[in-house]
């Protein structure tokens, strides 16, 4: 081995501090002198410091992890073929074993912050299915909720309608039972009729193959009071404004 490379050796552990004094003194001697091992040892110094982060911090460059390993365990195994007492060896082992442990605390790490990740994201998830799950009781069970019931005459079994609304919320669940199929390509859609104004579009829906369906909570502003609630046929998209005719319309009571 040349001394050139045996410097290159040292450089791992020297980046460390786990260099002994006679080696450390000639290493330091030839790094004055040798431009291409002092960029290797700042190479080696940015890979120990990124792993030592990387215990409490995000995931280093695996290229960084693998090259520091890599150097100590050449250099433990050049250390084993040397002639000296087992103690001389300590420093090496030391260094391989405190490299061991932050790659063991950043697996750790790493997975912990992925348990927490997906926990936040069920919580999350759960949180918003039990608030929509709150406001659909809430409409349902309000004392001050309006309750339209929209019935078509002379059309057997007659279809119906019911409207739950709850102005100061703008919270509204309309129900429907018996309806007949809109021609194809078309929808039903729901309008809030306001005391003031044009009508204002609460919702598209199609009923199913027993006639049934539902809208719960369209995007109606809070505090919006309704004089009646209608149905007419739009096309799937929705419309702005109703066509005529109106196929269902009921008054508050």
């Amino acid at each position: 081995m040349s001394g050139h490379e045996q410097f290159a050796d040292d450089l791992a552990l020297y980046a460390l501090g786990a260099l002994e004094d006679n080696e450390r003194k000639s290493l330091e001697n030839h790094l004055l002198e040798c431009a291409s091992c002092r960029r290797e040892l700042e190479k080696f110094r940015g890979d120990t410091a990124l792993l030592a982060l990387s215990t409490a911090g995000p995931k280093p460059p695996a290229r960084a992890r693998q090259r520091l390993v890599t150097a100590i365990a050449r250099e433990s195994r050049r250390e084993a073929r040397r002639s000296k007492p087992w103690w001389a060896l300590v420093p090496s082992l030391a260094a391989a074993a405190l490299a061991a442990i932050a790659v063991f605390f950043w697996m750790q790490n790493s997975r912990l912050q992925r348990d927490v990740s997906s926990l936040q994201a069920r919580t999350a998830q759960q949180r918003d299915e039990l608030r929509r799950a709150h406001d659909i009781v809430a409409t349902l069970t309000a004392t001050d909720a309006m309750t339209v019931t929209l019935v078509a005459s002379k059309t057997p079994p007659q279809p119906q309608g019911k409207v739950m609304y709850v102005k100061d919320r703008g919270s509204l669940i309309f129900l429907a039972s018996n309806m007949p199929m809109p021609p194809s390509q078309k929808a039903y859609e729901l309008w809030l009729i306001p005391m003031k104004g044009a009508p204002m579009p609460a919702g598209m829906f199609k009923p199913n193959a027993g006639g049934s369906a539902m809208v719960i909570n369209p995007p109606i502003p809070p505090g919006m009071e309704a004089k009646a609630f209608a149905i007419t046929v739009e096309p799937e998209a929705g419309s702005a404004t109703p066509t005529m005719p109106i196929v269902m319309i009921g008054a508050g009571v």
